[in-house]
């Protein structure tokens, strides 16, 4: 098979972007001030996004995707559509949103399409509504930080995961802390350029822990891969 040409697929990817850039200006047209639609370009995860119309979750062009973005680029070209999900910012807006992932003519994933609908007032009625009736309240929905700034996220994500394990760093046992790494690795946390260092400050470790971890967190799976493969 003939290598495919780098120049080649970056300029099809651009040609994508550019030829999806006008259609978010129109999509928010017709859906109205409530909705939101970002172009996003994984190549560049610290200012993911390249094209924006309407303001849900207040991004501007050179904003960072969220964790939802993360966990896409974690997941490579076998990531898939994400779609109808429900989040809420950190202002209290509850958005129902849409990710579809960009690929090239060689199925590789490298952007994304995200329609953003805020739902707010829409829930608030609805819930008047079965209240009267008597239905149950709907479940409790996450948070999702939204930000021009990736810093935020990779922050929130720290903080999300280690609340979870609901230690302080230093209470955790080495297995504990293994799979912290492991979980932030797979958010897609370490495609972002300089998360070690920020992962290791949210923590309170050196940057040199921070890596350990990650490398032993990485070769424990591989080994795991590896067994499960002998064994199949």
């Amino acid at each position: 098979m003939t290598d495919v040409d780098p120049q080649a697929r970056s300029r099809e990817q651009d040609a994508i972007i550019a030829a999806l850039a006008p259609v978010v200006d129109g999509i928010v047209a017709t859906l109205g001030s409530f909705c939101e639609v970002v172009v996003h370009d994984f190549r560049r995860p610290e200012h993911s996004v390249v094209a924006i119309a309407g303001s849900v979750t207040g991004r501007g062009v050179g904003g960072s995707m969220s964790e939802i973005g993360m966990g896409l680029l974690a997941r490579g070209d076998e990531a898939g559509d994400e779609l109808n999900y429900l989040t809420r910012t950190r202002s209290g807006k509850l958005v129902k949103s849409s990710t579809m992932v960009l690929r090239d003519s060689h199925g590789t994933v490298f952007g994304a399409l995200c329609v953003n609908l805020d739902i707010t007032a829409v829930h608030q009625v609805g819930g008047l509504i079965g209240e009267l009736a008597g239905v149950a309240a709907p479940a409790a929905v996450p948070t999702t930080t939204f930000g021009n700034d990736v810093g935020s996220v990779v922050d929130a994500l720290v903080d999300s995961r280690q609340l979870r394990l609901n230690k302080p760093w230093n209470a955790l046992g080495r297995a504990e802390r293994l799979r912290l790494f492991r979980d932030l690795d797979d958010d897609g946390v370490f495609a972002v350029r300089g998360a070690a260092q920020q992962v290791a400050d949210r923590l309170g470790i050196s940057r040199a822990s921070a890596y350990h971890y990650l490398a032993q967190a990485r070769a424990e799976d591989t080994q795991q891969t590896d067994q499960d493969g002998a064994q199949a």
